[in-house]
Protein backbone atom coordinates (compact mmCIF):
# COMPACT_ATOMS: atom_id res chain seq x y z
CA UNK A 1 0.00 0.00 0.00
CA UNK A 2 2.82 2.41 0.87
CA UNK A 3 4.74 1.92 -2.36
CA UNK A 4 1.62 2.24 -4.49
CA UNK A 5 0.71 5.45 -2.66
CA UNK A 6 4.23 6.73 -3.25
CA UNK A 7 3.95 6.05 -6.98
CA UNK A 8 0.56 7.77 -7.13
CA UNK A 9 1.99 10.78 -5.28
CA UNK A 10 4.87 11.03 -7.75
CA UNK A 11 2.45 10.87 -10.69
CA UNK A 12 0.23 13.54 -9.15
CA UNK A 13 3.16 15.86 -8.39
CA UNK A 14 4.49 15.55 -11.95
CA UNK A 15 1.04 16.13 -13.45
CA UNK A 16 0.52 19.23 -11.30
CA UNK A 17 3.93 20.63 -12.23
CA UNK A 18 4.99 20.56 -8.58
CA UNK A 19 7.57 17.78 -8.77
CA UNK A 20 11.27 18.57 -8.36
CA UNK A 21 13.61 18.00 -11.28
CA UNK A 22 14.50 14.57 -9.87
CA UNK A 23 12.03 12.38 -8.00
CA UNK A 24 11.83 8.73 -6.96
CA UNK A 25 12.35 6.29 -4.10
CA UNK A 26 15.02 4.53 -2.10
CA UNK A 27 14.14 0.84 -1.77
CA UNK A 28 15.60 -1.88 0.45
CA UNK A 29 19.16 -3.04 -0.16
CA UNK A 30 20.31 -6.25 -1.85
CA UNK A 31 21.69 -7.91 1.28
CA UNK A 32 20.09 -11.34 1.76
CA UNK A 33 17.52 -10.41 4.47
CA UNK A 34 15.97 -7.56 2.48
CA UNK A 35 16.74 -8.43 -1.15
CA UNK A 36 13.32 -9.90 -1.96
CA UNK A 37 11.49 -6.97 -0.42
CA UNK A 38 13.66 -4.45 -2.26
CA UNK A 39 13.03 -6.07 -5.64
CA UNK A 40 9.29 -6.32 -4.94
CA UNK A 41 9.11 -2.65 -3.95
CA UNK A 42 10.93 -1.57 -7.10
CA UNK A 43 8.70 -3.74 -9.29
CA UNK A 44 5.51 -2.39 -7.70
CA UNK A 45 6.72 1.21 -7.95
CA UNK A 46 7.71 1.07 -11.62
CA UNK A 47 4.62 -0.93 -12.59
CA UNK A 48 2.29 1.55 -10.88
CA UNK A 49 4.04 4.55 -12.46
CA UNK A 50 3.60 3.00 -15.90
CA UNK A 51 -0.06 2.23 -15.19
CA UNK A 52 -0.47 5.95 -14.46
CA UNK A 53 1.39 7.08 -17.59
CA UNK A 54 4.99 7.46 -18.84
CA UNK A 55 7.87 7.38 -16.37
CA UNK A 56 8.89 10.82 -15.07
CA UNK A 57 11.85 12.27 -16.96
CA UNK A 58 13.68 12.90 -13.70
CA UNK A 59 13.08 9.45 -12.21
CA UNK A 60 15.70 8.57 -9.58
CA UNK A 61 16.01 5.16 -7.93
CA UNK A 62 18.41 4.76 -5.02
CA UNK A 63 20.12 1.44 -4.25
CA UNK A 64 21.27 1.66 -0.60
CA UNK A 65 23.91 -0.05 1.53
CA UNK A 66 25.92 -1.43 -1.39
CA UNK A 67 28.69 -3.73 -0.15
CA UNK A 68 29.93 -5.32 -3.39
CA UNK A 69 30.23 -4.61 -7.09
CA UNK A 70 28.11 -7.72 -7.63
CA UNK A 71 25.10 -5.91 -6.12
CA UNK A 72 25.42 -3.21 -8.76
CA UNK A 73 25.67 -5.89 -11.43
CA UNK A 74 22.51 -7.46 -10.01
CA UNK A 75 20.76 -4.08 -10.18
CA UNK A 76 21.78 -3.74 -13.83
CA UNK A 77 20.31 -7.18 -14.55
CA UNK A 78 17.12 -6.23 -12.74
CA UNK A 79 16.85 -2.96 -14.70
CA UNK A 80 17.25 -4.88 -17.96
CA UNK A 81 14.43 -7.25 -16.99
CA UNK A 82 12.14 -4.36 -15.99
CA UNK A 83 12.75 -2.70 -19.36
CA UNK A 84 12.10 -5.94 -21.21
CA UNK A 85 8.86 -6.71 -19.36
CA UNK A 86 7.45 -3.20 -19.77
CA UNK A 87 8.73 -2.52 -23.27
CA UNK A 88 10.94 0.36 -22.18
CA UNK A 89 13.90 1.57 -24.18
CA UNK A 90 17.25 0.08 -23.20
CA UNK A 91 19.00 2.15 -20.54
CA UNK A 92 15.84 3.94 -19.37
CA UNK A 93 16.17 2.62 -15.82
CA UNK A 94 19.11 4.31 -14.10
CA UNK A 95 19.94 4.35 -10.41
CA UNK A 96 21.99 5.98 -7.68
CA UNK A 97 24.34 4.02 -5.43
CA UNK A 98 24.47 4.83 -1.74
CA UNK A 99 27.98 4.23 -0.38
CA UNK A 100 27.53 3.30 3.27
CA UNK A 101 30.12 0.57 3.86
CA UNK A 102 33.94 0.76 3.99
CA UNK A 103 34.43 -2.34 1.84
CA UNK A 104 33.16 -0.36 -1.16
CA UNK A 105 35.81 2.30 -0.55
CA UNK A 106 38.71 -0.12 0.00
CA UNK A 107 38.53 -3.87 -0.63
CA UNK A 108 40.62 -6.58 0.98
CA UNK A 109 42.72 -6.86 -2.19
CA UNK A 110 43.62 -3.16 -2.07
CA UNK A 111 41.33 -2.05 -4.89
CA UNK A 112 38.68 0.67 -4.79
CA UNK A 113 35.38 -1.04 -5.71
CA UNK A 114 33.58 2.33 -5.74
CA UNK A 115 35.39 3.12 -9.00
CA UNK A 116 34.75 -0.34 -10.44
CA UNK A 117 31.02 -0.23 -9.78
CA UNK A 118 30.59 2.78 -12.08
CA UNK A 119 31.88 0.73 -15.03
CA UNK A 120 29.92 -2.31 -13.85
CA UNK A 121 26.80 -0.15 -13.92
CA UNK A 122 27.04 -0.04 -17.74
CA UNK A 123 26.02 3.61 -17.93
CA UNK A 124 23.10 3.21 -15.55
CA UNK A 125 24.74 4.66 -12.41
CA UNK A 126 23.68 8.29 -12.22
CA UNK A 127 25.12 9.28 -8.85
CA UNK A 128 27.08 8.15 -5.78
CA UNK A 129 25.75 9.14 -2.37
CA UNK A 130 27.67 9.12 0.90
CA UNK A 131 25.81 7.51 3.81
CA UNK A 132 26.91 9.40 6.91
CA UNK A 133 25.78 7.23 9.77
CA UNK A 134 26.06 3.65 8.51
CA UNK A 135 29.54 4.35 7.19
CA UNK A 136 30.78 6.06 10.36
CA UNK A 137 29.27 3.40 12.60
CA UNK A 138 30.90 0.60 10.61
CA UNK A 139 34.29 2.14 11.40
CA UNK A 140 33.58 2.34 15.11
CA UNK A 141 33.03 6.10 15.31
CA UNK A 142 31.04 6.91 18.46
CA UNK A 143 27.50 8.13 17.82
CA UNK A 144 28.19 11.60 19.20
CA UNK A 145 30.98 12.12 16.67
CA UNK A 146 29.31 10.76 13.54
CA UNK A 147 29.13 13.68 11.12
CA UNK A 148 29.45 14.74 7.50
CA UNK A 149 32.67 16.54 8.48
CA UNK A 150 34.36 13.72 10.41
CA UNK A 151 37.76 12.74 8.93
CA UNK A 152 36.46 9.27 7.98
CA UNK A 153 33.68 10.96 6.00
CA UNK A 154 36.12 13.23 4.20
CA UNK A 155 38.33 10.27 3.24
CA UNK A 156 35.41 8.31 1.82
CA UNK A 157 34.13 11.29 -0.14
CA UNK A 158 37.62 12.08 -1.45
CA UNK A 159 37.81 8.56 -2.90
CA UNK A 160 34.28 8.83 -4.31
CA UNK A 161 35.08 12.22 -5.86
CA UNK A 162 38.10 10.80 -7.64
CA UNK A 163 36.04 7.80 -8.79
CA UNK A 164 33.36 9.95 -10.47
CA UNK A 165 35.79 12.44 -12.05
CA UNK A 166 35.28 12.62 -15.80
CA UNK A 167 32.52 9.98 -15.81
CA UNK A 168 29.45 12.22 -15.74
CA UNK A 169 28.32 10.47 -12.56
CA UNK A 170 27.22 12.92 -9.88
CA UNK A 171 28.31 12.94 -6.23
CA UNK A 172 26.20 13.68 -3.18
CA UNK A 173 27.19 14.30 0.42
CA UNK A 174 25.24 12.69 3.22
CA UNK A 175 22.91 14.11 5.85
CA UNK A 176 22.87 15.47 9.36
CA UNK A 177 20.40 14.10 11.90
CA UNK A 178 20.33 17.36 13.85
CA UNK A 179 16.85 18.55 12.86
CA UNK A 180 15.64 22.19 13.03
CA UNK A 181 12.53 21.47 15.09
CA UNK A 182 11.26 22.14 18.60
CA UNK A 183 12.01 25.35 20.47
CA UNK A 184 13.46 28.42 18.69
CA UNK A 185 16.93 27.91 20.16
CA UNK A 186 17.14 24.36 18.81
CA UNK A 187 15.88 25.46 15.42
CA UNK A 188 18.43 28.28 15.18
CA UNK A 189 21.33 26.02 16.23
CA UNK A 190 20.31 23.29 13.77
CA UNK A 191 19.94 25.84 10.96
CA UNK A 192 23.41 27.21 11.70
CA UNK A 193 24.91 23.71 11.62
CA UNK A 194 23.13 22.70 8.43
CA UNK A 195 24.02 25.92 6.59
CA UNK A 196 27.68 25.42 7.51
CA UNK A 197 27.68 21.78 6.39
CA UNK A 198 26.02 22.60 3.07
CA UNK A 199 28.51 25.44 2.47
CA UNK A 200 31.35 23.07 3.34
CA UNK A 201 30.51 20.44 0.75
CA UNK A 202 29.81 23.07 -1.91
CA UNK A 203 33.30 24.47 -1.34
CA UNK A 204 34.67 20.92 -1.68
CA UNK A 205 33.07 20.56 -5.12
CA UNK A 206 30.17 18.35 -3.97
CA UNK A 207 26.98 19.98 -5.21
CA UNK A 208 24.33 17.72 -3.72
CA UNK A 209 23.41 16.58 -0.25
CA UNK A 210 20.69 14.78 1.68
CA UNK A 211 18.12 16.66 3.77
CA UNK A 212 16.10 14.69 6.32
CA UNK A 213 13.49 17.27 7.28
CA UNK A 214 11.49 19.90 5.40
CA UNK A 215 12.84 22.68 7.65
CA UNK A 216 16.33 21.97 6.30
CA UNK A 217 15.23 23.24 2.89
CA UNK A 218 15.47 26.76 4.32
CA UNK A 219 19.21 26.51 4.90
CA UNK A 220 19.74 24.36 1.79
CA UNK A 221 18.52 27.24 -0.39
CA UNK A 222 20.18 29.90 1.75
CA UNK A 223 23.62 28.27 1.74
CA UNK A 224 23.45 27.28 -1.94
CA UNK A 225 22.40 30.72 -3.16
CA UNK A 226 24.99 32.39 -0.92
CA UNK A 227 27.72 30.13 -2.33
CA UNK A 228 27.00 31.18 -5.91
CA UNK A 229 26.23 34.82 -5.12
CA UNK A 230 29.37 35.45 -3.04
CA UNK A 231 31.78 34.39 -5.76
CA UNK A 232 29.82 35.63 -8.76
CA UNK A 233 31.48 39.01 -9.21
CA UNK A 234 35.03 37.63 -9.09
CA UNK A 235 34.24 34.60 -11.27
CA UNK A 236 32.39 36.70 -13.85
CA UNK A 237 35.23 39.20 -14.08
CA UNK A 238 37.89 36.52 -14.43
CA UNK A 239 35.89 34.71 -17.11
CA UNK A 240 35.35 37.98 -19.01
CA UNK A 241 39.08 38.71 -18.88
CA UNK A 242 39.89 35.22 -20.15
CA UNK A 243 37.32 35.14 -22.96
CA UNK A 244 38.06 38.64 -24.22
CA UNK A 245 41.81 38.40 -23.54
CA UNK A 246 41.88 41.35 -21.17
CA UNK A 247 45.09 41.76 -19.18
CA UNK A 248 44.62 41.26 -15.43
CA UNK A 249 46.50 40.27 -12.30
CA UNK A 250 45.38 36.63 -12.70
CA UNK A 251 46.59 34.51 -15.61
CA UNK A 252 43.87 31.88 -15.97
CA UNK A 253 44.41 28.77 -18.09
CA UNK A 254 41.75 26.93 -20.13
CA UNK A 255 41.08 24.43 -17.32
CA UNK A 256 40.49 27.26 -14.87
CA UNK A 257 38.23 29.02 -17.36
CA UNK A 258 36.14 25.84 -17.54
CA UNK A 259 35.92 25.77 -13.74
CA UNK A 260 34.86 29.43 -13.63
CA UNK A 261 32.20 28.80 -16.29
CA UNK A 262 30.93 25.66 -14.53
CA UNK A 263 30.60 27.60 -11.30
CA UNK A 264 28.51 30.32 -12.96
CA UNK A 265 26.56 27.77 -15.00
CA UNK A 266 25.59 25.89 -11.84
CA UNK A 267 24.50 29.18 -10.31
CA UNK A 268 22.23 29.82 -13.27
CA UNK A 269 20.85 26.27 -13.17
CA UNK A 270 19.81 26.53 -9.52
CA UNK A 271 18.33 30.00 -9.90
CA UNK A 272 20.92 31.92 -7.91
CA UNK A 273 22.25 33.75 -11.00
CA UNK A 274 20.31 35.35 -13.86
CA UNK A 275 21.12 35.38 -17.56
CA UNK A 276 21.36 39.17 -17.47
CA UNK A 277 24.06 38.96 -14.80
CA UNK A 278 26.08 36.57 -16.93
CA UNK A 279 25.89 38.97 -19.87
CA UNK A 280 26.80 41.95 -17.71
CA UNK A 281 29.68 40.42 -15.76
CA UNK A 282 31.26 37.96 -18.21
CA UNK A 283 30.07 39.66 -21.39
CA UNK A 284 29.07 36.36 -22.96
CA UNK A 285 25.74 34.68 -23.73
CA UNK A 286 24.33 31.66 -21.90
CA UNK A 287 25.11 29.33 -24.84
CA UNK A 288 28.70 30.59 -24.80
CA UNK A 289 28.86 30.06 -21.05
CA UNK A 290 27.59 26.51 -21.41
CA UNK A 291 30.05 25.75 -24.21
CA UNK A 292 32.98 26.77 -22.01
CA UNK A 293 31.56 25.04 -18.92
CA UNK A 294 31.13 21.76 -20.80
CA UNK A 295 34.54 22.12 -22.47
CA UNK A 296 33.02 22.28 -25.93
CA UNK A 297 35.20 25.21 -26.93
CA UNK A 298 37.81 27.56 -25.56
CA UNK A 299 38.26 31.25 -26.20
Amino acid sequence: AAVLAAADSVTAAVAAGKAPACIGIRFKCFEAPTRGRGIRTLDLFITRLLENGPLPEGLRLTLPKVTTVAQVEAMVHLAEQVERVHGLEEGRIRFEVQVETPQVILAANGTHPVAQLIASGKGRVSSLHYGTYDYSASLGVAAGYQSMEHPVADFAKDVMQVAVAGTGVELSDGSTNIIPAGDPENIAAAWELHARLVSRHLARGIYQGWDMHENQLVTRYLATFAFFREGLQAAGTRLRNYVHQINSAIMDEPATACALARYIHRGVACGAVTADEVTELAQITLPELEAIALNRSHA
